[in-house]
């Protein structure tokens, strides 16, 4: 939440819509860093498309 600067109701509709990956350990939802890097390329793709 920190690093992406998002609330945790944002991250986890994000990871229920499989924009964002996330793995499952324990009771904690683990969002990795290839997946955090594979969310903001998407990100940057869709504002490019957007201007």
């Amino acid at each position: 939440m920190r690093l992406l600067r998002m609330s945790r109701t944002v991250i986890y509709d994000q990871i229920r819509t499989g924009r964002l990956r996330s793995v499952k350990q324990g009771r904690a939802r683990l969002i990795t860093p290839g997946a955090i890097r594979a969310y903001i390329a998407l990100l940057e793709k869709e504002a490019e498309e957007a201007a």
